[in-house]
């Protein structure tokens, strides 16, 4: 069977319309950033996912691109990039900072000339300046000192937010994948066992069944620390009664969906029982209001209303839905304050999640937004509902 991937030559036209962009904004050059825990911005043009080393990719406005990568991944960067050229910068080394005295680097001079970014009087647009660690944007400015050097992380919302029919793909066989390990967890859950070692149970499905990493750092929470938004798990042993938060993932070239819901160790009663209910009843509000055409901003304050209307405005902890693609969480967010409007094709997670007094509860799902609704890409929840597994 064939793999479901993003095909080489989808690459290539992602680094054309970005080119375009580059050259709308009147830049010479756009670099994208990425690390090993936030890859995205530099695999989405190269295919490639750097280890410990920082990994780049250079785009001139004339649609050349180079890969930019550390002292140790030159190889590495040719046998799974989709970019023929690649160059090797000392900026882009690990955190453990080696000098590496024989090393004879690539330089930044040289990779924007490659582009055909030549001169002195640059302009250079990061394209993920969260992701430009220290080491590049000195290397940048010493390198250019009379360039100027902008954000231009809208290119990358723009280009990552609409996904196409191979993005997609990757997202459902995700989902397909996830669904198989939340339902193992469950069938393993009992009194005794830790967090960790359901972690472990969810890890080994999605391998054994073509996922190529997690993708999100999968979590199973249970009781006080399900108040977490975002944590890690432990060896606390799960217990009689407790409420287990479950939150797991699965990557496919890149794309990482994932699955999110509560599962009670006993009888669902008194607070939690409220809290969860009301946790389901937002989430699936959420997925009914949503279509191409609206302002994001609508669903949003529509919803922290309707908190504050139920009397759990302190409950409230953030807003609806978060874009997803590569990264879980990625831009555009669905926010009271955000400002544009949803279009067919973007992704988000629904994600509901409150906080309780002594615990939480997050109800989870990815979906694509259509002319008329949304095309949900798990109906796990809608399934299995509130889970109460009677110990």
């Amino acid at each position: 069977m064939q793999r479901i991937c993003i095909p080489d030559y989808e690459y290539q036209e992602r680094i054309a319309k970005a080119a375009k962009l580059v050259a709308a904004k009147g830049l010479d050059a756009m670099l994208v950033v990425s690390t090993e825990s936030d890859y995205a911005n530099a695999r989405y043009f190269s295919g490639f996912w750097p280890l410990f080393e920082r990994a780049g990719v250079l785009i001139g406005a004339n649609g050349k691109a180079v890969l930019l990568v550390g002292p140790e991944s030159a190889i590495f960067a040719k046998d799974f990039g989709k970019i023929d050229k690649v160059m090797v910068l000392k900026e882009f080394r690990e955190s453990a900072d080696p000098a590496y005295p024989e090393l004879v680097p690539d330089t930044f001079k040289m990779a924007f000339d490659y582009v055909g970014a030549t001169g002195e009087n640059l302009k250079i647009g990061l394209g993920s300046y969260v992701e430009c660690t220290l080491p590049i944007m000195e290397g940048l400015k010493e390198t250019f000192p009379k360039a100027e050097i902008s954000i231009c992380s809208d290119i990358m919302v723009a280009l990552r937010s609409i996904k196409s029919e191979n993005e997609l793909a990757c997202i459902r066989e995700g989902f397909r994948i996830v669904e198989l390990a939340t339902d193992e967890v469950v069938k393993a859950l009992k009194p005794g066992v830790t967090e960790l070692q359901m972690v472990g149970i969810a890890q080994r499905v999605i391998y054994e069944n073509g996922a190529e990493y997690e993708g999100l750092p999968m979590y199973v929470f249970s009781e006080s620390s399900t108040r977490h938004a975002i944590s890690r798990s432990t060896y606390k042993q799960i217990g009689k009664n407790d409420i287990v938060q479950l939150n797991l993932s699965a990557k496919i070239d890149g794309y990482s969906p994932a699955i999110g819901l509560p599962v009670f160790m006993g009888k669902a009663e008194g607070e939690k029982k409220e809290i969860v209910e009301f946790c389901l009843k937002m989430h699936n509000w959420t997925t009914e209001q949503l279509k191409a055409g609206i302002p994001a901003d609508r669903v949003p304050k529509q919803f922290l209303q309707m908190f504050k209307d139920a009397g759990y405005e302190k409950n409230y902890v953030y807003g609806p839905c978060h874009g997803t693609g590569m990264i879980e969480v990625e831009a555009p967010w669905m926010e009271t304050s955000s400002n544009y409007t949803l279009q067919k094709n973007m992704t988000f997670q629904v994600d509901t999640f409150v906080s309780g007094s002594t615990f939480g509860c997050r109800w989870e799902k990815g979906i694509a937004i259509k002319e008329n609704g949304v095309e949900s890409y798990t109906d796990y929840l809608e399934k299995h509902g509130l889970i109460e597994l009677g110990f």
